[in-house]
């Protein structure tokens, strides 16, 4: 992810998002953190989750509750339902040296200047493969100097 889709060196970890009825299981402390504002250490029986995880064996959570993100919850739910872990990377939305996406053109625009495979928007799920150029809008895209 960090070299096809951020464009940046290897070793950066991302931060995690977890289902906060499972924060405990894999953070100490396990506390709500709905805006990625708090660290917490990850647990040492679940350090098999090496893309969140810093170096310190911290990482910047971001829990999820029902009531303030369905959508984002259902998704972490049916991701542990197929997996048996309830983490999944949680990321900015951009390429290095690039602003963070704001709107749904600018979703577009990276999505389809990047190795991505999927990109969800809301309930809508957009298949790199299945797409039909020819069908797709001309999308402006701007250069930005990299750092």
């Amino acid at each position: 992810m960090n070299l096809k889709i951020k464009f940046r060196e290897s070793f950066r970890p991302f931060a995690p998002a977890v289902l906060l009825e499972r924060a405990s299981e894999y953070f100490e402390p396990g506390t709500a953190s709905p805006y990625m504002l708090l660290t917490a250490q990850v647990r040492d029986e679940k350090r098999h989750i090496p893309a969140v995880t810093h170096v310190d064996g911290s990482a910047r959570l971001q829990t999820v509750a029902h009531e303030e993100n369905p959508l984002f919850h259902d998704l972490l739910r049916e991701f542990d339902r197929q997996t048996g872990c309830p983490v999944i990377i949680n990321t900015s939305f951009n390429v290095r040296g690039e602003p963070i996406v704001c709107t749904p053109h600018d979703a577009m625009k990276c999505f389809l200047r990047t190795d991505m495979d999927y990109l969800v928007i809301g309930s809508f799920l957009l298949n790199k493969k299945v797409l039909d150029a020819s069908r797709i809008a001309e999308v402006h895209f701007e250069e930005f100097e990299l750092d």
